[in-house]
């Protein structure tokens, strides 16, 4: 895989986890395989995450001020995912296989 098509398919990695997957090119390539799998972790973290969100956000709803203080916060733990998503996508510009704070250390696709 050549180096221009590597880092398309490692930035889609973190956008898009899944399309690096669809087309094999987690395959063909280590750097691909490490950020997609980067990728793939994050997207889970959001998701698992937005369960979590959503079920604390029904009862906190109900406490005033506090409740609605928190929810805020918790609203505003989403710019983490956002600001992992920009350290992926910064590591592979600089060719760095550097895993991601807090979630870069497990391993989904192996």
């Amino acid at each position: 895989m050549a180096n221009d098509d590597t880092k398309v398919m490692s930035i889609l990695a973190y956008i898009l986890f899944f399309v690096p997957l669809i087309v094999g090119a987690h395959k063909k390539s280590a750097t691909v395989k490490f950020h997609t799998n980067q990728g793939t972790v994050l997207f889970v973290a959001a998701f698992i995450y937005g369960i979590v969100y959503t079920l604390l956000s029904r009862i906190l709803i109900h406490i005033p001020v506090i409740g609605w203080l928190l929810i805020t916060l918790l609203s505003l733990c989403y710019l983490v995912f956002l600001v992992l998503m920009i350290i992926g996508i910064v590591n592979v510009v600089n060719d760095k296989q550097n895993p991601l704070p807090i979630i870069g250390k497990f391993t989904l696709i192996k």
